[in-house]
């Protein structure tokens, strides 16, 4: 049964508003709409702060106009204000400086001469548009603006604007926030008093939240700053409750799947390693191995994170899982990102095991199995093996990249499913693999060295059981990590190659990663940009925005810098046979400087690098950054990673720098990106971080919020599964998994 929250919009703003609404923001009913929320309030006579604009934004802001120019496009001369109505039907270019009282943003109108005689110094008013860096200068781009002191306005527009509380909405230049701003107060006043809740009444009542229609009403009109936390205070609850409500269905719908038990087995290969091992585990990797062996005990899938720094031993405890496994008569895969990746940890697995992977072959140990390898570039011939020794079960592990997805892939008996680095394995692809083990669901173990915010979020919801590493083991040695502000400190650079030169002159080696690899067209950005390595730029002239700087580029500068070093280049479009060469020379220590790009992320390890050089380090993300520090270190050398940027300090991406600098703990870093990021789509597929399906809620700041919801959620559930008494529930959580979000929840 539809209710006013289904009803489309174009009953209540016309075909026209409403189609821009659909075609601009997709939204297409008055629910969808009045869940738009504001994304912050502009509180009557105070101006915005535009120290807290970062370029990229679609920004609104309350600004007090400091100086307004008018010149012809065609002559350049300055136009007098006076004239400007003569200028209506000619090319010009009106400049608006605009001030906070501390800080000046710059705005360009095309073609409108008018807004000169509107825009006076001293004139408060809203401008909203992209932020963008123009020779160092901040400007909005394709500027809209809306006078605020205007007279001759009707008496709505008049009661509008005299609200204490102006919202001001997520908006663009075709659907500005003035005009969503209009079309809610049109929505909201011709519904009804009263709306079908999601949350029970009895839930209303015990948390002491505000009903919908109330809510509502404070949201998008509120009159006192306790009606907008009163109010996101309940739409934070609804959203918590709705995705928990989710994750209850899914973990009960979970706990019903068939998985079967792997219980470890004395007596066998797990044993047999565990007595060859060289070291000792560490109390946590023993730790965290009885809590997976609890779980891949169970006649349920196990689902459980195990979240470690780079070496902290994560590999040796997926190795005891799947030893176990095998034991139990199953076999496990371990699924990695690339082919360097899975070709290394096949290395590494079958070099710790020694005979104990050589089941059926000549020298192989009496308890063996066999460690298969399956990539998309094995020949004909070993392809051909890997996949029978996958399908008759002699290989207890199989190690690959997608190509285990291909349908062709069978399995005796698959048990385990583990995933490495799971940022860059999608959730599609990991079903995939599920599917390969029939009537029963495969234990599933994730494993990441720094967990993206999507992972956080899911571990904060509730979602997978978390096992985390933080003891390093011995051997492993620190690493410093600092910002280098090439612009603001040119001389800070030149140091940063002579330490790269020291460190190669004790016998150390250095890699200096780079964001592109260069052999692109060229565009005209590449033109104007210029990235100086090391040498001020004295000619004062304002250098426009370039691209990110390149291996090609960075090798040819180092090229003179280095000149008496062995330097190579690696990137991923080179043949795979030389990458393979290059990446060997400099394990070999055959190669001091190994200019690349992220392709090093994973999968080399060099316990004589001592140093890493990241070029343009604000153009990489928090993970990205914390796991390419973590391939210097390795060894008994202290580690040292540079962080090179163009940025000044100050700004929002030079912070997330610092952060990165000043911690090397992978969880905490995880925190700080999800707080930079948002949560990314917590239901979905997505996890950039560009589309949410949260608005008001956050997983850091609401965790008291979400566990609230989730112990309703479950005891909701646990009685009602359909959610048959809560009709209203049961239509948020169909119209959530009606989404492009719910591919997660429908395939693990």
């Amino acid at each position: 049964m539809k209710t006013d929250m289904d009803r489309k919009l174009r009953d209540f703003l016309g075909a026209r508003t409403a189609k821009t609404f659909a075609d601009v923001l997709g939204l297409e009913t008055v629910g969808e709409l009045l869940r738009h929320y504001p994304r912050r309030y502009l509180k009557k006579g105070e101006l915005t702060p535009f120290d807290e604009l970062e370029v990229g934004d679609q920004a609104t802001v309350n600004g007090r106009v400091k100086k307004v120019t008018v010149r012809s496009l065609d002559t350049k001369a300055e136009i007098p204000i006076a004239d400007v109505q003569k200028w209506a039907r000619r090319k010009t270019l009106t400049k608006v400086v605009v001030t906070d009282g501390r800080r000046d943003l710059e705005l360009a109108f095309f073609n409108q001469p008018w807004l000169a005689a509107k825009l006076q110094p001293g004139t408060a008013a809203l401008f909203w548009g992209e932020v963008t860096m123009f020779r160092d200068i901040m400007q909005l781009k394709s500027p809209g603006t809306e006078i605020l002191d205007e007279e001759d306005l009707s008496e709505a527009e008049i009661e509008r604007r005299a609200r204490p509380f102006r919202p001001l909405y997520p908006a663009t230049a075709k659907l500005p926030t003035a005009t969503i701003e209009r079309s809610v107060k049109i929505v909201l006043d011709s519904l009804d008093e009263h709306l079908d809740d999601p949350i029970p009444e009895l839930i209303l009542r015990k948390e002491k939240l505000l009903g919908l229609r109330e809510a509502l009403q404070k949201v998008h009109l509120p009159d006192t700053e306790k009606d907008i936390r009163d109010a996101q205070q309940r739409f934070r609850f609804e959203e918590a409750l709705v995705m928990q409500t989710i994750l209850a269905q899914r973990r009960a719908v979970t706990d019903a799947l068939n998985a079967v038990p792997r219980p470890r087995t004395e007596g066998g290969l797990l044993d047999e390693f565990d007595q060859r091992l060289p070291f000792k585990l560490t109390e946590g990797q023993a730790e965290v191995c009885e809590e997976i062996f609890a779980d891949l005990a169970r006649p349920h899938p196990m689902h459980r994170l195990l979240q470690g720094e780079v070496g902290s031993g994560k590999t040796v405890v997926a190795l005891r899982a799947m030893l176990s496994v095998v034991d139990a008569g199953g076999q496990a895969v371990l699924l990695a990102p690339t082919e360097v990746l899975a070709t290394q940890h096949h290395k590494t697995l079958t070099k710790m095991l020694g005979d104990l992977a050589e089941g059926g072959m000549l020298g192989g140990a009496e308890r063996a199995t066999r460690v298969g390898l399956l990539t998309g570039s094995l020949g004909a011939a070993a392809r051909r093996t890997a996949m029978l020794d996958a399908a008759s079960g002699a290989a207890g592990i199989v190690v690959g990249t997608h190509a285990l997805l291909e349908d062709k892939v069978q399995f005796a008996d698959l048990g385990l499913v583990v995933v490495d680095e799971q940022h860059r394995f999608g959730v599609e692809q990991r079903a995939a693999l599920s599917q390969k083990s029939g009537d029963n669901t495969p234990h599933v173990l994730v494993m990441t060295a720094t967990p993206i915010p999507r992972t956080v979020a899911m571990t904060v919801f509730g979602d997978l059981a978390v096992s985390t590493l933080t003891e390093l083991p011995a051997g492993r040695s620190p690493i410093q990590s600092s910002v280098v502000p090439a612009k603001e400190k040119p001389d800070w650079l030149q140091r940063a190659w002579q330490r790269v030169r020291e460190e190669v002159g004790k016998g150390h080696q250095a890699y200096v990663v780079c964001p592109r690899i260069g052999d692109e067209v060229k565009n005209a950005a590449d033109e104007e940009g210029e990235f100086v390595l090391g040498e001020e730029d004295n000619s004062g002239a304002k250098k426009p925005a370039r691209p990110p700087i390149s291996v090609l580029q960075v090798a040819e500068a180092l090229a003179e810098i280095l000149h008496d070093l062995r330097v190579e280049i690696l990137h991923g479009r080179l043949p795979a046979e030389e990458k393979d060469t290059v990446m060997s020379r400099f394990a070999a220590g055959e190669v001091d400087v190994l200019i690349a790009t992220t392709v090093i992320e994973v999968g080399v390890d060099v316990p004589n690098a001592s140093t890493m050089v990241i070029m343009d380090a604000d153009r990489f993300g928090i993970s990205q950054l914390h796991q390419l520090r973590g391939r210097v270190g390795r060894g008994r050398v202290p580690g040292l990673c540079l962080l090179v940027t163009d940025l000044w300090p100050g700004s929002k991406s030079y912070g997330r720098l610092d952060a990165v600098a000043s911690t090397t703990d992978g969880f905490e870093l995880s925190r700080i990106d999800l707080e930079t990021r948002r949560e990314g789509d917590v239901l979905g597929v997505a996890q950039s971080g560009k589309r949410s399906s949260l608005k008001l809620l956050s997983v850091l700041r609401d965790e008291e919020i979400i566990f609230t919801a989730r112990h309703v959620a479950n005891s909701i559930v646990s009685v009602d599964a359909e959610l048959a008494e809560y009709p209203t529930l049961r239509s948020f959580v169909r119209s959530a998994l009606e989404s492009e979000t719910t591919a997660y929840l429908e395939k693990t």
